[in-house]
C-alpha cells in the first residue's frame, strides 16, 4: 500500500514541472504534462527503470539520499518533503475505528472560555468542543466532522470569508493524513464520502496538495462580532499525535488563559 501511495505522489509532482522549469530542452509534442520519467531520473541521478518501479509500486525502498535527490528535482516544499519521507517509511496497520479523547483532554476546550477551542481526531472528527466554537462555526455539532462540515454544509461558505482557501487547506491536510494512514477505515470512508458529495473535492483531490496543521489567521463572519480576523494555533496531544487541540483568539477578548 505504501508503494502505491508513494508512486501516486511522485507522479503528481512530476506532472507539475515542465522541462523548461527544470532547465531541460523542450523537444517535440508531449502527450502528458510535466516531466517524463527519464527526465526526472536524469535530474535526480537515478535509473529510469528504478524510478518506474517506484512509481508503479513494485515494493522498492528508496534510500534517504534518493529521497533527497527526488525532492530537489521535484522542487518539493518542506511539507511535501516530510510527506515524501513518511510515505517511504510506510505506515502502521489500520487503527481501531473507534476514537475518543481522554477525559483530561476532552475537558481542555472548556478552559478557554470565550475563545473557541476544540479537539479533533485522526480525520477531523470533533472529539470535544466548547460553546464559543459552536457559536463561531455555526451548524457544526459535537461529534461532527470538520471536513464534512466544510464541504457539505452550506453554512461553512457563509462563516468562512475565504472559504476556498480554507477548504483547499483542510483538504491538503486530509491528503497528508490519508498518506500516513493508508487503509484506515474512517479516513478511507470519509474521502469516498466527500468525493461523492463535493465537486470541489473531486477536482482538488487528484492535485495531491499537502499541508500540515499550523498557526495562522482566518477571517470569519461571527454572529455577534461581524467580519473578524482570528488568530489560531494547533497543538498535537501528547501520546496521541493524531489528536489536535485547536484554539482561536477572538479580537477584543481577553488573551488565552
Amino acid at each position: 500500500m505504501m508503494s502505491t501511495e508513494l508512486g501516486a505522489f511522485l507522479r503528481s509532482r512530476r506532472e507539475r514541472i515542465g522541462p523548461a522549469d527544470a532547465g531541460l530542452p523542450v523537444t517535440g509534442r508531449r502527450r502528458t504534462p510535466g516531466l517524463r520519467r527519464e527526465e526526472l531520473a536524469l535530474l535526480a541521478g537515478i535509473s529510469a527503470t528504478w524510478l518506474t518501479y517506484l512509481e508503479q509500486g513494485r515494493g522498492v525502498r528508496p534510500s534517504a539520499q534518493v529521497l533527497d535527490a527526488l525532492a530537489r528535482a521535484l522542487r518539493l516544499t518542506a511539507a511535501e518533503q516530510e510527506h515524501l519521507r513518511r510515505l517511504a517509511a510506510g505506515s502502521a496497520a489500520p487503527e481501531d475505528p473507534g476514537e475518543q479523547a481522554a477525559p483530561e483532554v476532552a475537558g481542555v476546550p472548556a478552559l478557554f472560555g470565550d475563545h473557541p477551542a476544540y479537539v479533533t481526531g485522526i480525520c477531523y472528527d470533533l472529539l470535544a468542543i466548547n460553546d464559543a466554537a459552536l457559536e463561531l462555526f455555526r451548524s457544526v455539532e459535537p461529534g461532527g466532522n470538520v471536513v464534512r462540515w466544510m464541504f457539505t454544509e452550506p453554512t461553512a461558505r457563509e462563516v468562512l470569508v475565504d472559504w476556498e482557501q480554507e477548504a483547499r487547506g483542510i483538504l491538503a491536510r486530509l491528503r497528508a493524513i490519508a498518506g500516513r494512514h493508508q487503509g484506515h477505515p474512517r479516513v478511507t470512508a470519509l474521502v469516498a464520502e466527500l468525493t461523492a458529495a463535493s465537486p470541489e473535492v473531486r477536482e482538488w483531490w487528484p492535485h495531491y496538495d499537502i499541508q500540515f496543521s499550523h498557526a495562522g489567521h482566518k477571517r470569519f463572519r461571527h454572529p455577534r462580532l461581524g467580519v473578524i480576523t482570528v488568530a489560531h494555533a494547533a497543538f498535537h496531544v501528547a501520546e496521541r499525535p493524531e489528536q489536535t487541540l485547536v484554539v482561536y483568539h477572538l479580537p477584543d477578548e481577553k488573551p488565552f488563559p
